[in-house]
């Protein structure tokens, strides 16, 4: 087979464990350009947080965000976003509920966040200090908050008409934007490009990656992915630490494998 692009989310599929990427997968990508076949991430990181992926990989396209963004080699081509009154009642409620909570905003490629480590974070030691005890008075593509249970933050999602986005194992919970999320990316970017999802092959681990996997043509989840995803997925592959999205692509896209 040979899809026109090659999606593939980043933590626990692309990635391996120790937040690296393999010279095999970056060999493996890179021939899939050479022969034509677009490279594209989706990611739940801010841009800031794949930056460092995005310069290894160098991909065709970045969704990032939880899908409120796309970039084109660091060019926004794409966003969506809450407007900055809605975003302040969000942060508002977080902070009524949980005053010491840390929070994260993101608007466009900047991430603004309530932490006195700024500087000792891997993903995002390049956010800009905000307290939020006054209103960021910013339009939002995504807001994150560390809360101590899932009814809380259900509770301010329904209230303020908002996407909540959960991930595996954390207590972090993200707000999005109504009709927001990676699906709606890949929709977009899909259209523009005049590319049929048909001839797009994903590759994932996690819930929110669920319908990423089931609407593209071919969808694969690793073997180290939640149930739900491995449910979701035409087939599985290795886990990440075992490079399965270059295995999988070496062994079922035309022309990729060359021996090395």
């Amino acid at each position: 087979m040979k899809p026109k692009m090659i999606l593939t989310d980043l933590d626990k599929t692309l990635l391996r464990s120790d937040g690296s990427v393999s010279e095999r997968t970056k060999r493996v990508l890179k021939r899939c350009q050479d022969l034509g076949i677009l490279v594209v991430i989706a990611t739940a990181r801010y841009w800031i947080g794949a930056e460092r992926y995005i310069d290894e990989i160098q991909p065709d396209y970045e969704i990032t965000t939880d899908g409120t963004l796309i970039h084109r080699r660091g060019e926004q081509i794409y966003s969506r976003c809450m407007d900055a009154d809605s975003a302040d009642r969000i942060i508002r409620d977080l902070m009524e509920h949980s005053p010491q909570t840390e929070i994260t905003v993101a608007a466009g490629r900047q991430v603004f966040w309530n932490s006195d480590h700024i500087a000792e974070s891997g993903k995002l030691h390049k956010a800009v200090y905000h307290d939020f005890r006054n209103p960021l008075s910013l339009a939002a593509n995504k807001i994150v908050a560390e809360l101590a249970d899932r009814d809380t933050a259900v509770d301010i999602a329904h209230r303020n008409r908002c996407r909540l986005q959960c991930y595996r194992g954390e207590n972090w919970y993200a707000f999005l934007p109504e009709k927001s999320g990676k699906v709606e990316a890949i929709m977009e970017l899909a259209e523009s490009l005049h590319i049929a999802l048909d001839h797009i092959v994903s590759f994932g681990d996690d819930a929110n990656d669920v319908e990423m996997l089931e609407i593209c043509g071919t969808g694969v989840a690793v073997s180290n992915a939640v149930k739900e995803a491995r449910k979701a997925a035409d087939c599985i592959t290795l886990s990440n630490d075992e490079d399965g999205v270059a295995d999988w692509i070496e062994k079922n896209v035309d022309h990729v494998w060359d021996g090395n």
